[in-house]
C-alpha cells in the first residue's frame, strides 16, 4: 500500500453503478473533496436509479446537480452539525471546479485515455456487470473504459462490490481481475473501531479505499496494540 499523503498528485476517478451501497459513495466523494482532491466523476444509468431508490434524489447523469448526493447522505446517516467531515469543505470544493463530471456515454472525456494521469481509480459500489465489464476488458461504457485504461497504465484500480451471497462467476471475475492487479474491496464494514452509528460504519468501508489510494485520512478509530 502506498504510504498516506494529504492529497495525491494527480486526480483520482470515481464511478459509481447499479449495486445496492450508494451511501459508501457518496461518503467517499466527500472524504475526497474535503482532502483537496481533484476528482472526475461519472455515475452509470443504473447507478442513478439506485441512488433515487436509496437516498431519494434524482442525479443528473451529466453530474451537474452532483451537491444533493452529498446532501442526501448526510441526511441519510443522520450525521450533526458539528461533525469534523460536515459539508461545508466538500461543497465549496464543487464550487471551485475540484470536481469534474462526466456522462457515462462520453468517451470525450480526459479518463478515457491513457495520456491523462491520475493516481487511480475507484468503482463504487461496483456493479456485477461492470465487475464482468471490467474483467473481460469489453468496455460498454465510459466507466468501463477508464477502468480499462487504468489496468493497461498499471494504474491504482479498486473496485467496491456490494452483494451476496456471491455466485461462481462474481468470484472467477474478482480473481480473475485480482490476479490483473485490482485491488477488490467489498463493501463489508468491521465493528472493531467502536462503531455505534451507521456513519461508523460506512467510514470504515470509506477509510480503507483512501488507505489503498495513499490518501491520510482519520475516519475510523484505527486497531492498535495495548501498551
Amino acid at each position: 500500500m502506498t504510504e498516506p499523503t494529504s492529497s495525491p498528485q494527480h486526480p483520482v476517478v470515481l464511478a459509481i453503478t447499479g449495486a445496492s451501497g450508494a451511501v459508501y459513495s457518496a461518503r467517499l466523494l466527500h472524504a475526497l473533496l474535503n482532502t483537496g482532491t481533484i476528482v472526475h466523476c461519472t455515475i452509470s444509468q443504473s447507478g442513478a436509479a439506485v441512488v433515487r431508490q436509496e437516498l431519494g434524489i434524482t442525479l443528473n447523469l451529466d453530474g451537474s446537480n452532483v451537491a444533493e448526493l452529498l446532501t442526501a447522505a448526510e441526511r441519510f446517516l443522520q450525521i450533526p452539525s458539528n461533525d469534523p467531515w460536515n459539508n461545508a469543505t466538500a461543497l465549496q470544493a464543487i464550487r471551485d471546479r475540484q470536481l469534474l463530471c462526466h456522462h457515462y456515454q462520453d468517451y470525450f472525456t480526459p479518463i478515457a485515455s491513457g495520456s491523462f494521469l491520475t493516481s487511480g481509480m475507484v468503482v463504487c459500489p461496483c456493479s456485477g456487470s461492470t465487475l464482468s465489464g471490467i474483467a473481460h476488458a469489453a468496455s460498454q461504457n465510459l466507466i468501463q473504459r477508464a477502468a480499462e485504461v487504468h489496468l493497461k497504465e498499471n494504474r491504482k484500480l479498486i473496485v467496491v462490490p456490494r452483494e451476496t451471497p456471491l455466485s461462481v462467476l462474481q468470484l472467477e471475475n474478482m480473481h480473475r481481475l485480482a490476479q490483473a492487479g485490482v485491488v477488490v474491496l467489498p463493501a463489508a464494514p468491521g465493528w472493531y473501531h467502536g462503531a455505534t452509528r451507521l456513519q461508523d460504519l460506512v467510514d470504515f468501508v470509506v477509510a480503507r479505499i483512501l488507505d489503498q489510494l495513499g490518501i491520510a485520512n482519520q475516519q475510523i478509530q484505527r486497531w492498535a496494540a495495548e501498551g
